[in-house]
């Protein structure tokens, strides 16, 4: 079977969202299928490991839309779609189409299913009414603009509500899918409950289950001495709520390391906070490679997770669950997914620096549990479901209905 998956970003652009694509694309081929990634083209230099001649992706003509070149658009339309379906001849005959995007790259990769008369699968990634109210407070009329431009550009492609909120416009690009999935059961409940789809599969992104094995065997057998180790990871962005977890680390005067890795556009303003706050002991990674992310994961004492609201699954608190690495939660669905192994920050309401003082709160109590040894222990269930090899065995079942039917 040829699967295209179409994306937002580039695959090996930073994100989780990503992360899963590429593991979804290596299993699936392990067990004998095609897999095209259809992305707007990268403008920044790429960190992953497929070159600019994998067949496996197909590069749209974008253009950059973050400072740091490492995000890009599309403009889904004619000249697009034409582009798209040359560049595809040189692949084999497509059997499905699995998009797992929800703004430009949803709509080309609807409007090529459609054009084709190929099955579709939608996997929601987005909170898009909580992302896109995290980062403009002219978050009505700007989904307003989405869903218009939603309705233009899937004009003709299934049944498009004229509503102008979140779960309007998930529906709409949604509504030629034969099935839609949803990385956690929380999202998928939401889903379903503002009828985006009728019935959501819960298939969770996953963990490579070799690099997993390779990281827990290289790791040590005993906690390395020291004070605890903390570590944040993510894309440097205002819904990961990178620059409170640095105030509450500077109110909480812990006694702790911490680590954050990857990038993004705060980048600078976090590094501001620690310098002001004369901790040397904050230390930025940068982006690094995924199996070194486990490493760190799996090294650390704790992982935190600071984002309310706008996750669809978190990965990292999961990657850490399989990893045996406890998380500080700050999202309460989130935390009633990992079913334990956690230290949950109590809600705050809305009250920003509520929210600072309560994770300053709880990062003290989670360095006084590691240092006494008696942190939280992960679900030893979430690790079995998290392998990426059982999560492809789920998604080829949904992908056999949507193609039968």
């Amino acid at each position: 079977m040829h699967i295209v998956f179409f994306a937002d970003q580039h695959a090996e652009s930073l994100g989780g969202a990503q992360v899963s694509m590429r593991l979804q694309r290596k299993y699936l081929e392990r067990a004998g299928h095609t897999v095209t990634i259809v992305a707007p083209r990268m403008h920044a230099a790429r960190g992953g490991q497929h070159g600019v001649a994998d067949p496996g992706y197909v590069d749209l003509p974008s253009i950059p839309i973050t400072t740091d070149r490492e995000y890009a658009m599309t403009w889904p339309g004619r000249r697009t779609d034409r582009f798209l379906d040359q560049a595809l001849t040189r692949r084999p005959p497509v059997d499905l189409v699995h998009v797992q995007a929800d703004f430009w790259g949803a709509f080309i990769g609807h409007r090529f299913a459609h054009r084709h008369g190929i099955p579709a699968v939608h996997t929601m990634h987005n909170r898009v009414d909580v992302g896109i109210a995290a980062v403009t407070p002219l978050h009505r009329p700007v989904l307003g603009a989405l869903n218009l431009w939603r309705r233009t550009a899937l004009r003709g492609i299934g049944v498009q509500p004229r509503g102008a909120d979140g779960w309007a416009y998930l529906a709409g690009i949604a509504a030629e899918s034969r099935a839609v999935t949803a990385p956690s059961g929380h999202f998928a409940h939401r889903l379903e409950q503002h009828g985006v789809f009728r019935s959501v599969d819960v298939i969770w992104n996953g963990i490579d289950d070799e690099v997993r094995e390779q990281v827990l065997a290289d790791a040590p057998a005993e906690r390395a001495p020291g004070p605890p180790r903390f570590i944040w990871l993510g894309r440097m962005s205002p819904e990961k709520r990178l620059l409170p977890f640095l105030e509450a680390v500077v109110a909480s005067d812990v006694d702790a390391d911490i680590e954050v890795v990857g990038g993004g556009a705060q980048l600078r303003a976090a590094e501001r906070i620690a310098a002001r706050a004369g901790r040397p002991r904050i230390c930025f990674a940068g982006r690094i490679g995924y199996a070194d992310v486990l490493a760190r994961i799996a090294a650390a004492d704790a992982v935190v997770q600071t984002s309310i609201g706008f996750e669809t699954q978190g990965m990292t608190p999961f990657e850490a669950a399989t990893l045996g690495t406890p998380t500080v939660v700050s999202d309460p669905d989130i935390a009633g997914e990992l079913r334990g192994g956690l230290w949950a920050v109590p809600d705050a309401g809305a009250d920003e620096p509520a929210r600072v003082a309560t994770l300053a709160d709880t990062l003290r109590i989670a360095a006084a549990d590691i240092a006494a040894g008696s942190a939280p222990e992960p679900d030893p269930q979430v690790a079995a479901d998290f392998r990426q090899s059982s999560r492809t065995a789920a998604m080829l079942e949904v992908y056999g209905r949507a193609t039968a039917s």
